[in-house]
């Protein structure tokens, strides 16, 4: 089954090939909404003067995935690949660390920012649902969560960054 597949990959018309990849491109104007968050972070919290993360967010996949690499003092080191989803035309971050926790949010543009809601799981399998603003501000992006444990009747804050281009020092 695989060599037949291989064998009509090889042997499709050049033409036809180039639609198909130019189809799936993500050029259009949806894929580029979370660009804002691109970059080299020194992360503080709001009113904060101490660095309290480290973060890069790259372009990766040909412009269709953001990978973002979080590090904290703490030792916490966290991904995530955020995208675009064109089949359900939803933003989806699927976010991981090396705690062994694992975060999945989908939403999209509200507001001027991007809000992403979903859940992760404690150790003795409670859900705690998640909503995260990422909004473009003058001097970067400022990032806030809120969580509830009631499946969303109650919300409390969670944490409010403000993301500040790394300087070298």
């Amino acid at each position: 089954m695989k060599l037949v597949v291989l064998a009509l990959f090889l042997l499709a018309p050049s033409g036809a090939l180039a639609q198909r990849t130019q189809a799936q491109s993500c050029t259009a104007p949806e894929y580029r909404q979370f660009d804002f968050w691109l970059g080299d972070w020194d992360v503080f919290d709001v009113g904060g003067a101490e660095i309290t993360a480290h973060v890069r967010v790259d372009s990766i996949l040909d412009g269709c995935v953001l990978r973002e690499h979080y590090e904290d003092p703490s030792g916490q080191v966290g991904e995530s690949f955020t995208i675009f989803d064109s089949g359900r035309r939803i933003w989806h971050q699927t976010w991981v660390t090396n705690r062994g926790r694992l975060l999945t949010i989908e939403g999209g543009p509200k507001g001027g920012s991007i809000v992403l809601t979903g859940a992760y799981y404690l150790d003795d399998a409670k859900e705690v649902r998640v909503r995260g603003t990422w909004t473009p501000v003058a001097d970067g992006v400022r990032e806030s969560a809120v969580t509830s444990s009631d499946g969303g009747k109650t919300w409390k804050p969670w944490f409010d960054l403000s993301f500040r281009r790394h300087t070298q020092r």
